[in-house]
């Protein structure tokens, strides 16, 4: 099925002169950001401040483009991609449309010989502009977590709760997690312990669930003393992390004092 994009139509059908259709930029899952560099020639025949306009122009036909198709390949859960949500709803796909278009531009270089690079930057969240706002759906109402005991786990290890967790780090390094904008944590028996229906949907949109991480230097967002869990697996794509029962449990425990998953103080290491 065709997607009707018809951003910037207008200016994109004026301006040949844009570069190549290789798409090279991807999101950045830890800033949260797709940032892209548009580049425009001017039109042969044109001169002094026409060329620059011109030029300007078509970079940001060229970065509009980009972004565009950046977009559509970004996982909004593990069986969703943003192509996929604007094909299924009109309001999706005019509401993905308009923040494209309001992509911010943050630099501009004007070289020698008279072509622009124009770099844009489009937020994955944030209440005013970011993606996430056009392709998450507001829950009907807000689950409650799990609580601790349903953990039952298969040893009589008993979970000592600490409290003064600042967040949670999971880590998923080797098991090949694929970032989407709206993970699942689960325990070993498959079931949910942290998914957006837990969570104050407005504090989604403007924050995400999570950022996701090379390294230890990178979790800021899980504070100064984050509870730190090794993932045993991933599903669903390897899009949703799986914790063990035991530590299911302890962070379902944690959280009951810190609150940090209700703060999406989360990261994944990946």
């Amino acid at each position: 099925m065709k997607i009707k994009f018809n951003l910037l139509g207008l200016l994109i059908a004026a301006l040949v002169i844009c570069t190549s259709f290789q798409v090279e930029a991807s999101p950045n899952w830890n800033t949260q950001t797709i940032t892209v560099v548009g580049t425009g020639v001017p039109p042969a025949g044109t001169y002094a401040a026409q060329s620059r306009i011109m030029a300007r122009r078509a970079a940001q036909a060229d970065a509009y483009r980009q972004l565009a198709e950046i977009v559509k390949g970004v996982q909004v859960d593990a069986n969703t991609t943003v192509e996929m949500a604007m094909v299924k709803s009109d309001t999706v796909n005019l509401n993905v449309n308009a923040i494209i278009k309001g992509a911010k531009i943050v630099s501009e270089n004007f070289t020698s010989d008279g072509a622009v690079e124009v770099t844009m930057e489009l937020p994955m969240f944030g209440a005013s502009g970011g993606l996430a706002e056009a392709v998450l759906e507001r829950p009907a109402y807000v689950e409650p977590f799990p609580e601790p005991a349903t953990q039952q786990v298969t040893t009589n290890i008993t979970v000592n709760v600490t409290g003064g967790y600042t967040g949670l780090v999971i880590d998923c390094r080797g098991l090949r997690l694929n970032p989407v904008m709206s993970p699942v944590i689960k325990n070993a028996r498959g079931q949910k312990i942290y998914g957006h229906q837990n969570l104050d949907y407005d504090k989604v949109i403007e924050y995400g669930m999570a950022t996701y991480a090379d390294n230890m230097s990178q979790a800021f967002r899980a504070g100064s003393n984050p509870l730190i869990i090794k993932a045993i697996d991933t599903e669903d794509f390897n899009a949703n992390p799986v914790v063990s029962m035991e530590d299911a449990k302890l962070i379902l425990s944690e959280n009951k004092v810190s609150r940090f998953l209700e703060d999406t103080a989360v990261v994944f290491l990946y």
